[in-house]
């Protein structure tokens, strides 16, 4: 018998996949901001706010943040056609497709073991999303599709329907491991307790002591305190027996009106019960706002609501209620307005956010500072008695370490000091960047015995016996130089690579923009590449690099 196939989604271009440069992230003081004080002592001051291409951001973050992320949200295009103005609609859903797949297969391995993934998306993708997802992270670890009333009022010039709701698909890294959290009780739910009969124990409802069922045991008359006698309905019975009804009516849990003539009722109270609801996949505009409202909290912030389906403040603090705890690490790698990242500050949730377009530093960055102030007093600050505190740090991502010169040559980018190429090759060799004081060739580390040393310089055998003679037993060490002269191989402590050419076919050196304007991606070809007939060539998606270039060439 035949296995069971396994079922996956198909488009054009779903084999070519780009060779991500795993970039260095750069500082920037005069961009970050902080408090003055701590308002708490749970303030966080190490959230980041990052510039650049969301896909190279996401890759630059994996090497630091593998299996912590707890809750990834993210608000892509929905592909309605504006972000792809030079396609037809069949290629626009099939980039769109590997676009998202690129981003997906990243945050996946960002997110925690116990951590979920929550997208809003529209009808447009909704579906072949959740296919994608399912492939990515597993069926089994899809959790629900949220139904988010985005309006509430109908849009009278709609063709066909005038669309009410968008999805939120919520995907877990493993479902076994996941737990969804529940909502607290609203004044509306417990409002419908009260204590009518002045009970000592508080506010009470009213349930119903019958079961839709005959059970002879449980048919018998109930006397009232009125003293007229009832019997169960024809086809029911009490839910409990003679003798537990009789210890109920004496321990004043069975209410029989006010007057002690109705049929009685079993006193459920408040403070017997949960103070929590499971949530349901349908969110109303009442409890977690609505495109209007958060229209009016870009006006509040900024005197303009300048993005067209902005997210309100209130659907991310559900999102962020349901999928994390205080101090966990919240993700958002298409920031928009920066709501995210406010509403997990506001929460005392850690945030990484990234963002390429300009309004990061435009809007982004003066709404987090009035979060940070406690200036932003709007969306849910009130709810959650904001008054500010907490700081972030503003990073940008690092130009591609390699560049052509003038004759097409890779070489080192200009741009990039010592520091910065230490860090980059620390980053591509796995190692974690972390520059010893007592020992100048120790840059990085992957294990307590195991370093890495970056220099620029031509490296002579004197020189490696003098590293391998610091080294020593039971420690290793790689270098990475420009050159060197002799046998590196008779170091039995060291391994010795010339830059740049031990990292040339690692990446796309140069490739700056990966976003969803599509103008801007190559045209990759599937690989491997088929056959051509003898005497044609063919076109490489990336061009072979030329060798012998700056820091390659013997000693």
């Amino acid at each position: 018998m035949a296995g069971k196939q396994k079922l996956e989604l198909t488009w054009i271009g779903k084999d070519a996949r780009p060779k991500l440069e795993p970039r260095i992230l750069l500082g920037d003081p005069e961009k970050s901001h902080h408090a003055k004080h701590r308002v708490t002592s749970a303030d966080f001051f190490d959230n980041q706010l990052i510039f650049g291409d969301n896909l190279l951001a996401l890759k630059a973050l994996e090497q630091e943040y593998t299996g912590k992320v707890k809750c990834v949200f993210i608000d892509p295009p929905y592909n309605t056609g504006s972000a792809f103005t030079h396609y037809d609609d069949g290629v626009e859903h099939s980039i769109w497709l590997s676009l998202m797949r690129d981003r997906l297969e990243i945050i996946r391995r960002l997110m925690s073991d116990d951590g979920s993934l929550w997208i809003t998306i529209d009808d447009k993708e909704a579906h072949y999303l959740k296919v994608l997802c399912d492939e990515i992270f597993g069926r089994g670890n899809f959790v629900s599709t949220v139904i988010w009333q985005k309006k509430y009022a109908p849009k009278s010039d709609s063709k066909y329907f005038s669309t009410s709701h968008d999805f939120v698909l919520v995907v877990a890294k493993n479902i076994e491991k996941f737990n969804l959290r529940r909502l607290d009780k609203t004044e509306k739910q417990t409002g419908r307790y009260t204590n009518r009969d002045n009970d000592p124990r508080g506010p009470w409802k009213a349930s119903d002591v019958l079961r839709n069922e005959a059970r002879d045991y449980a048919i018998f008359p109930v006397k009232l305190p009125s003293g007229r006698e009832v019997m169960p309905p024809p086809g029911t019975s009490w839910r409990y027996t003679k003798e537990k009804f009789a210890e109920l009516i004496a321990d004043n849990r069975i209410w029989f009106g006010v007057d002690g003539d109705a049929k009685p009722a079993y006193k459920r109270f408040l403070s017997e019960v949960t103070d929590t609801i499971p949530s349901t996949t349908i969110w109303l505009h009442e409890e977690a706002g609505h495109n209007d409202e958060s229209k009016k909290e870009m006006r509040a912030l900024f005197g303009q609501h300048l993005f067209d389906t902005p997210k309100p403040e209130r659907l991310l603090q559900r999102v962020l209620t349901l999928a994390t705890n205080p101090g966990d690490l919240v993700l958002d790698s298409f920031a928009g307005s920066g709501t995210t990242g406010a509403v997990a500050h506001k929460m005392g949730r850690r945030w990484i956010m990234i963002e390429l377009g300009e309004h990061c530093h435009t809007h982004i960055i003066p709404r987090l500072k009035k979060v940070i102030d406690g200036d932003d007093q709007g969306g849910i600050s009130e709810a959650v008695n904001w008054k500010g505190g907490g700081g972030f740090r503003y990073y940008r991502l690092a130009p591609s370490l390699l560049q052509q010169d003038r004759w097409g040559q890779w070489i080192i980018n200009k741009d990039y000091n010592a520091e910065m190429l230490a860090a980059a090759i620390c980053k591509l060799e796995g190692f974690t960047y972390a520059p010893s004081d007592a020992h100048y060739w120790q840059h990085g580390k992957s294990t307590e015995s195991d370093f890495i040393y970056v220099t620029t310089h031509s490296l002579t055998p004197e020189q490696l016996q003098a590293l391998s003679d610091e080294v020593g037993e039971g420690r290793s060490l790689l270098v990475c130089c420009s050159a060197f002269r002799g046998d590196a191989n008779r170091y039995l402590n060291l391994t010795v690579k010339k830059i740049p050419k031990m990292v040339l076919s690692r990446c796309e050196w140069g490739h700056d923009d990966y976003s969803l304007n599509v103008e801007n991606l190559p045209m990759a070809q599937p690989s491997p590449p088929a056959p051509l007939p003898e005497g044609e060539g063919r076109r490489s998606r990336v061009a072979n690099p030329a060798q012998g270039g700056l820091f390659d060439q013997e000693g």
